[in-house]
């Protein structure tokens, strides 16, 4: 999809201190008094246009969540959503997630979602996947023993890669699912692409993750 540049999305966000955070590498270890409770922390890496975040902090209000969205043009529509229709849990950030442990301390981060991640088919760039070994060593980096990772996408070879990818980093799965709304749970949260793919008639592959407790 073409990226459509927004040249105020900066200045917007950055007018909106309650929900943008400029500067999170000054939060970390300190994401508690950010939200100001000791709730679980969930972020999702790759948030769109939000509509997956917005509503599982809506579904679930005591959980704290943080929207990763690498570019302003795309986040400024989370935190426009965030300006029209306020959720204390919820703030959001636009930074690379291959520097996360420069904004979490070790177990500071209780889940971490993947949603419709960029699938990067071609072999040469297969280091940008969100599911390489470099980034599932980030995400393992800021959570807790046995940390999840919850993982969405229509694209089947991403979603092969990924299982192999998290098999072999010694991860184990503790949900699979082939086509998600076969069956769809009553609290599963669609995202934009989510529901776009569904009605093409694709299915819908999630899975769960769980790092091994290093001895």
């Amino acid at each position: 999809m073409r990226l459509r540049h927004k040249p105020w999305a900066k200045e917007y966000m950055e007018a909106q201190e309650h929900v943008f955070i400029q500067h999170p590498e000054q939060l970390k270890g300190k994401w508690d008094a950010e939200f100001g409770n000791d709730h679980p922390l969930f972020i999702e890496v790759g948030s769109g246009k939000g509509q997956f975040i917005l509503g599982m902090a809506k579904q679930h209000p005591y959980v704290n969540f943080i929207a990763i969205e690498l570019f302003e043009s795309v986040a400024v529509s989370i935190v426009q959503k965030l300006v029209e229709t306020p959720m204390p849990n919820v703030r959001v950030l636009t930074v690379d997630a291959k520097r996360l442990v420069e904004y979490f301390e070790a177990g500071e981060v209780d889940r971490v979602y993947l949603n419709f991640s960029d699938p990067w088919p071609k072999t040469r760039h297969a280091k940008r996947r969100l599911t390489y070994k470099t980034f599932l060593a980030t995400y393992e980096a800021i959570l807790p023993k046995a940390g999840e990772i919850h993982f969405k996408t229509d694209n089947r070879g991403l979603f092969e890669y990924s299982l192999q990818s998290m098999s072999q980093y010694g991860m184990f799965f503790t949900e699979i699912s082939l086509d998600l709304h076969v069956n769809e749970p009553e609290d599963n949260i669609r995202t934009e692409y989510e529901e776009r793919f569904s009605a093409l008639g694709q299915p819908i592959y999630r899975m769960e993750a769980v790092f091994r407790p290093k001895n």
